[in-house]
């Protein structure tokens, strides 16, 4: 008999696969970044928030134009000691390491070829274009992370109007209280001057 499963046991072995289909199963008490960086295999762009693993779905159309978009604005006139990046992990804590759509970093702090992560002190802007998936960590979670480690910008990118084009909603830090106030709803163009000189036609995601 010794290597042979009942019918029940197989039955509760495959659901058990099911139940688990291979992602590692968490600490009792959540990931820790340390944690995050070494495990395996996980999909492109999982974030650690919370000590959770957090998986993108499919993105929208929207949702790479819009990013492209304000890719290419940020590089056009950014400072020499300054870098554009495009969805990189920040430290923001213990627990906590979100990959925001783009961000701008210190070019000291910009390491070499092999960096896999920045850390928020380093940060200079955060932003996160909306997706249906992720509204609330894109407008709550995140933005409240991102101000409570000490980022000075961050912009919330949302698609409005018949058009579908973006409305870029930007923020900045209010270093005594910890929390973003809001300093413009942009619709057919950014024009900043923090955190550097930025232009941007925003009508322009029609052509791409």
């Amino acid at each position: 008999m010794g290597g042979t499963m009942t019918a029940e046991a197989q039955s509760e072995a495959s659901q058990q696969r099911r139940a688990n289909p291979g992602w590692p199963v968490p600490p009792p008490d959540g990931y820790t970044v340390d944690d995050f960086f070494t495990l395996d295999d996980l999909p492109p762009h999982t974030e650690l928030i919370d000590g959770s693993l957090v998986f993108v779905s499919p993105q929208r159309k929207f949702h790479t134009l819009a990013v492209y978009l304000l890719e290419q604005g940020l590089r056009q006139h950014v400072p020499n000691d300054l870098r554009v990046r495009r969805e990189m992990a920040v430290v923001l804590g213990k627990r906590n390491a979100p990959e925001p759509d783009l961000l701008v970093v210190t070019a000291a702090a910009d390491g070499d070829q092999r960096t896999t992560r920045y850390q928020a002190a380093d940060v200079l802007l955060a932003v996160e274009v909306v997706s249906p998936d992720s509204e609330d960590r894109d407008r709550d979670t995140k933005p409240h992370k991102y101000a409570a480690a000490g980022i000075k910008h961050f912009w919330l990118v949302e698609m409005t109007g018949e058009n579908d084009r973006p409305m870029v909603i930007t923020y900045e830090l209010d270093p005594v209280n910890k929390t973003y106030v809001s300093t413009g709803v942009h619709h057919d163009r950014l024009k900043l001057s923090a955190p550097y000189d930025i232009d941007i036609d925003l009508t322009a995601i029609d052509e791409l």
